[in-house]
């Protein structure tokens, strides 16, 4: 993991941010390493690999690509791959996961709307009964990979109120009849679409369902209690090559005689940024196995979550101020 990070995910960084889109060949690598879905089993093309062995490779791709687009990617087909490995029917998971495994296809997120986020239990996009399965009708917005769906293929994991009753998690593709895509323009993470999806009555078969009619929202919060591991531990990778790039630049750096490495002052703060660091990678690490383990664990991951951000931020401001003295 370590030397495809090197080798292939560093020297893309600056074209994946420039270009908009991770390159084919990128992907490929992933695909050939089984990095893509790896936690999804070995019957659909994944390598059934644990939560903390995709923990650690999300480190390291963090790590590699500091735009975080390709993390970005590698989390989504990871965490909801898992889900719908786990909770799909056995005809959608025969026909989507080798696909999204051999990186031939996308698999996403859709839960957020143009009204609101973290508020899940107000949506108004809504999911009906029909005759051949349900129609979905509404918008969702923010979401990643809206553009590599429609390229590679594939679609999102889409969370609905249904109209008779309780939530609906469904795997709605997105190319298709009633729905409507847009890429949104924003700054940084480039590498990866960031758009919306309009649903007018688009109609979904009744084998994308996942779980049980009705009770979509639990599902769901599985999902995120699995992904927020694989964000922490990318946004840890990332961190741990701030840090390991301003300590490059202290060595070369001098100032009265000597490089800036050799202030005491300047190694105490490297010294508590390297502890924090630590402390929280191995927290993560925690929460993966706690996933493993015990799968809905959600406490720990959530935890790890904020600690993650706060990490990163502080990480990365330190040492963009120790490159300018």
């Amino acid at each position: 993991m370590r030397r495809f990070g090197d080798r292939v995910l560093r020297p893309n960084e600056r074209r994946i941010d420039s270009e908009g889109r991770i390159p084919d060949e990128v992907l490929r690598g992933m695909a050939d390493l089984g990095l893509l879905a790896m936690p999804v089993s070995t019957d659909f093309g994944g390598l059934g690999a644990s939560s903390v062995l995709t923990e650690l490779a999300a480190e390291e791709i963090g790590r590699g690509d500091f735009s975080m687009a390709t993390a970005v990617f590698f989390l989504l087909e990871a965490g909801w791959g898992f889900i719908l490995d786990r909770h799909g029917t056995p005809e959608a998971k025969r026909e989507i996961l080798p696909e999204v495994c051999a990186g031939r296809a996308f698999l996403g997120i859709a839960t957020t709307e143009p009204t609101g986020g973290s508020d899940l239990a107000r949506l108004r996009t809504t999911s009906t009964r029909s005759a051949e399965g349900f129609t979905v009708r509404g918008e969702k917005a923010f979401l990643s990979g809206v553009e590599e769906a429609q390229r590679l293929g594939g679609g999102h994991l889409t969370l609905t109120r249904a109209t008779e009753g309780g939530f609906r998690f469904l795997y709605v593709p997105t190319r298709g009849p009633g729905r409507t895509t847009q890429r949104f323009s924003n700054m940084g993470r480039m590498g990866i679409s960031t758009g919306a999806i309009h649903y007018d009555d688009a109609p979904v078969p009744s084998r994308y369902l996942l779980g049980a009619d009705g009770r979509g929202f639990e599902v769901a919060m599985e999902g995120f209690t699995v992904a927020r591991t694989f964000v922490s531990a990318a946004c840890i990778g990332a961190a741990e090559r701030a840090l390991e790039t301003g300590m490059a630049y202290l060595k070369q750096r001098e100032v009265f005689g000597q490089p800036l490495g050799k202030f005491e002052a300047i190694q105490f703060e490297l010294v508590d940024l390297w502890t924090q660091v630590e402390a929280i990678k191995w927290q993560c690490r925690r929460a993966a196995w706690l996933t493993d383990r015990y799968l809905r664990s959600g406490s720990a991951t959530q935890r790890s979550e904020v600690q993650r951000t706060v990490a990163a931020v502080k990480l990365t401001r330190p040492a963009t101020r120790l490159r300018v003295r």
